[in-house]
C-alpha cells in the first residue's frame, strides 16, 4: 500500500472547521494557537464561531483552511500516524502551501503568514468586476483549453484547473469568461457556469501577485520536503526547496494540474490518498480520476479515531 497525503483547497472552508479537533486534541488546539500568533489576530475565532462571508475572504480562507489541515495532522500525529506514511504530498492551490509545512518544508507560523500574503495579494491583483472564474462540466481539459483559447480574442481566458476527467475551471476578463460560458455549452459541455469567487485565480492577471508572492518567498526559510512534493504546475514530484519556491510562485499564475498530479502519483503505486483537513471535495476528485483507489477525508476526531483503528 502506497498512500499519498492530499490537503484541500478554497472553497472547502465552514464555519466551525476543526474546532472538535482542537477540543479533542491539545497538539490540534496548539496549531490554532500558532496561526492566531503569528498573523496577530484570533484566526480561530473567525474559523469557529464568524460570518462565512468574512471567513470567505480569500485572505482569510487561505490561512484557515491551511490551519485546519495542519490541526487534522497534529491530531494524527498524537495517535501515532504521522508523515512516515505518506510516499508523497501535494495540495490544490493554497493546499500546496500546507502539503509543504506537513512536510516539514516551511513552519507553520511562516506558512500563516505567506497565505495571508498570498490572499491579500491575488485579491487586490485585479480591481472587482474586472475578472471572472467558470466551471465547465462534461467537456475533457483539451476541449476545454481549446474554449478558453477561443473566448480569449485578445483578452485573458486561461484553463485554470484541471480537476477531474470532466471537471474544468476557466479563468480570466469578464468578459472572456462570459464568452466562454457560450462556446462551452456549444462545444458539448453538460454545464458552463460562473463561479462566485472574488478574483480569477490561476492566469495572467495574476501576475501582480505572482511578484509579491517572489518578494515575498525570498525572505522566508525552505527546507527540502521529507517526502516529496507534486506540484500543481508540473504534475510531477520535486524535493528541492530552492524549486519549490519558484514553482510557488508560478502556481499563481499557472494551472493548477490536479487530475495529471493524481494520475502521475496513481502510475507511482499510489493506491490510496488521505485527505487532511476540511471537506472532502479532493476525495470527489480523485475518485473519478484513480477509480481502483481508495479515499479517506480526515477532518474531524471520528476520521482521526477511524483512521487509528483501520
Amino acid at each position: 500500500m502506497s498512500i499519498a497525503f492530499v490537503f484541500p483547497g478554497q472553497g472547502a472552508q465552514t464555519i466551525g472547521m476543526g474546532q472538535a479537533l482542537a477540543e479533542a486534541y491539545p497538539a490540534a488546539r496548539a496549531v490554532f494557537d500558532e496561526v492566531d500568533d503569528a498573523l496577530g489576530e484570533k484566526l480561530s475565532e473567525l474559523i469557529w464561531t464568524g460570518e462565512i462571508e468574512t471567513l470567505t475572504l480569500t485572505e482569510n480562507a487561505q490561512p484557515a483552511l491551511m490551519a485546519t489541515s495542519m490541526a487534522a495532522l497534529a491530531a494524527m500525529k498524537a495517535e501515532g500516524i504521522g508523515l512516515e506514511r505518506a510516499s508523497f504530498v501535494a495540495g490544490h492551490s493554497l493546499g500546496e502551501y500546507s502539503a509543504l509545512c506537513a512536510a516539514g518544508a516551511v513552519s507553520l507560523a511562516d506558512t500563516a503568514r505567506l497565505l495571508r500574503i498570498r490572499g491579500r495579494a491575488m485579491q487586490a491583483a485585479v480591481p472587482v468586476g474586472q475578472g471572472a472564474m467558470a466551471a465547465v462540466l462534461g467537456l475533457d481539459t483539451e476541449t476545454a483549453a481549446k474554449v478558453a483559447q477561443d473566448a480569449a480574442q485578445g483578452d485573458v481566458c486561461q484553463l485554470a484547473n484541471e480537476n477531474d476527467p470532466t471537471q474544468n475551471v476557466l479563468s480570466g476578463s469578464k468578459a472572456a469568461i462570459e464568452r466562454a460560458v457560450v462556446l462551452a455549452k456549444e462545444a458539448g459541455a453538460k454545464r458552463a457556469l460562473p463561479l462566485p469567487v472574488s478574483a480569477p485565480f490561476h492566469c495572467a492577471l495574476m501576475q501582480p501577485a505572482a511578484d509579491e508572492m517572489a518578494k515575498a518567498l525570498e525572505g522566508v526559510q525552505f527546507d527540502n520536503p521529507a517526502v516529496p512534493l507534486v506540484a500543481n504546475v508540473l504534475a510531477d514530484a520535486e524535493s528541492d526547496a530552492t524549486r519549490i519556491k519558484a514553482l510557488l510562485v508560478e502556481q499563481v499564475t499557472g494551472r493548477v494540474r490536479w487530475r495529471s498530479s493524481v494520475e502521475w502519483m496513481a502510475a507511482q503505486g499510489v493506491n490510496e490518498f488521505w485527505e487532511i483537513g476540511a471537506g472532502k471535495a479532493l476525495s470527489g476528485m480523485i475518485r473519478r480520476i484513480a477509480k481502483e483507489s481508495t479515499m479517506r477525508a480526515i477532518g474531524t476526531p471520528d476520521d482521526v479515531v477511524a483512521l487509528k483503528n483501520a
